[in-house]
């Protein structure tokens, strides 16, 4: 059985848990001045203990999107020294982006010998194979635009990367790795999500988030 939305009014909510939700949010993302702002304009407190390394976070998660992965790992080395050897995946996805800048200004005898020198051990990994491969293969083209895995040379890509190397290191420094909003999110949909199939499964659509944040 459905919820009715109007009776959502009826459940009370603590004006200092809305504004921990936005806190968090704004902390995991780095957003400093907005944060600070925030703090200002309701009276909170400023969370030290999570503001510890957040303008480092910062700034090697824009090192990271903006494609300079080598400076990423540089500072990440810095701040959480050991991170990067207990997390060889996320350390491939670093390298991969330097490969991939390399590739993109067609300084291709350069990327050569930095995939030979830093990622052909990885090669020794089945796992790590096919997407040495797909990696290789932007190599193949004159206009590596063109390629099949020209993906790999994009933002998107870069940022998924970005995000999990802010997520590891939060995690490193005995912080939250995902906001409050994110857990809050999932959450309510796996709750939803067996209601539905409690309730209402042979007479209720599943469960969307993406139709509940309409309503």
């Amino acid at each position: 059985m459905d919820v009715d939305p109007c009776h959502y009014d009826l459940v009370g909510i603590n004006e200092n848990d809305i504004h921990n939700v936005v806190l968090s949010y704004l902390v995991h993302n780095c957003f400093n001045d907005t944060m600070e702002s925030f703090i200002a304009c309701t009276g909170m407190k400023q969370p030290d203990d999570h503001l510890e390394g957040m303008e480092k976070r910062k700034r090697i998660f824009n090192f990271a999107l903006d494609g300079n992965a080598l400076k990423a790992i540089e500072l990440t080395n810095q701040l959480a020294h050991d991170l990067l050897e207990k997390n060889e995946e996320l350390y491939f996805d670093l390298l991969s982006i330097h490969f991939g800048e390399l590739v993109r200004s067609r300084k291709c005898s350069e990327a050569l010998e930095f995939a030979q020198a830093k990622l052909a051990h990885f090669g020794k990994v089945p796992k790590y194979v096919e997407r040495l491969e797909d990696f290789m293969a932007l190599l193949a083209y004159e206009e590596p635009d063109k390629s099949p895995t020209f993906y790999l040379l994009g933002l998107e890509h870069r940022q998924k990367i970005a995000e999990s190397l802010n997520r590891a290191i939060l995690e490193h420094m005995n912080l939250p790795s995902y906001t409050a909003m994110e857990r809050l999110i999932q959450q309510t949909t796996v709750v939803r999500q067996c209601l539905s199939q409690e309730l209402g499964k042979d007479t209720h659509a599943p469960f969307s988030l993406e139709d509940f944040l309409k309503s």
